[in-house]
């Protein structure tokens, strides 16, 4: 009987695992060494920054929101970027193309791969006036976040439906009972003031996986950016599942 040698085990061994780890990660985004963290923070700050800086909401609008939509009237609401871009960052042109976010301002998804130095420019700019609200280094995070962190949310959410695509839910359970349950419960009642069951807040798809993605601002929500896309896909088909009241 031919017998490999301890040298071809052990290229072998090392060949298997990384396989194995390649394999794991296929549906992880691409991103540099040490990058999650930092694109977690800067979503979360796309979120609601003033919550994450833990600075007073802004009182007057922002001028660049139109005067005539919805939420003109509420700058807590109008100075975060989400709300004229978009969860999935693509402005008017996707999920807030109609409805009472509907803006008619433009994504970000034209800045995906931008220099972030360019992105902070941007920021700091006439319209959008970031420049006296976050320090530098928070502005460097939504940069990234913005040049880097945006996915497409079009692979695993159905526009038309707001159903989740290839989730699973039965394997969806077992991750949210020992990743999420702790805070929001066994059946996503908790807690009694984020407003509605998690259920119910997958009417807004695209923001229920920005938050399991990033985090909730101010909060010590976990980000799960950094494990495997599916994962994510499969907690949100068993949210789905969940009492709506």
């Amino acid at each position: 009987m031919k017998i490999i040698s301890k040298t071809s085990r052990i290229c072998l061994t090392i060949f298997g695992l990384a396989f194995a780890a390649g394999a794991l990660m296929v549906h992880a985004p691409s991103v540099q060494a040490g990058e999650q963290l930092t694109l977690a923070s800067g979503a979360k700050l796309y979120d609601k920054w003033y919550k994450v800086i833990k600075a007073a909401a802004p009182k007057v609008s922002h001028p660049a929101y139109p005067a005539d939509k919805k939420y003109a009237s509420k700058p807590g609401a109008n100075w975060r970027c989400k709300e004229c871009h978009g969860w999935d960052g693509m402005g008017k042109d996707g999920a807030y193309a109609g409805g009472k976010h509907f803006s008619g301002i433009k994504g970000i998804n034209g800045m995906k791969g931008a220099d972030p130095a360019k992105v902070v420019a941007v920021l700091k700019d006439a319209n959008h006036l970031y420049g006296d609200k976050m320090s530098g280094g928070d502005l460097a995070k939504v940069a990234l976040f913005v040049s880097r962190g945006q996915i497409d949310y079009s692979r695993y959410i159905d526009s038309a439906t707001k159903k989740v695509k290839g989730g699973n839910a039965a394997r969806g359970e077992e991750y949210y009972n020992t990743i999420c349950s702790n805070c929001h419960g066994l059946d996503g009642m908790q807690p009694k003031d984020m407003g509605k069951p998690l259920a119910k807040q997958m009417g807004n798809p695209w923001e229920v996986m920005h938050k399991i993605l990033n985090g909730q601002p101010g909060e010590q929500m976990p980000a799960l950016r950094a494990l495997d896309r599916q994962i994510v896909v499969d907690i949100m088909a068993h949210i789905s599942t969940l009492p709506t009241n």
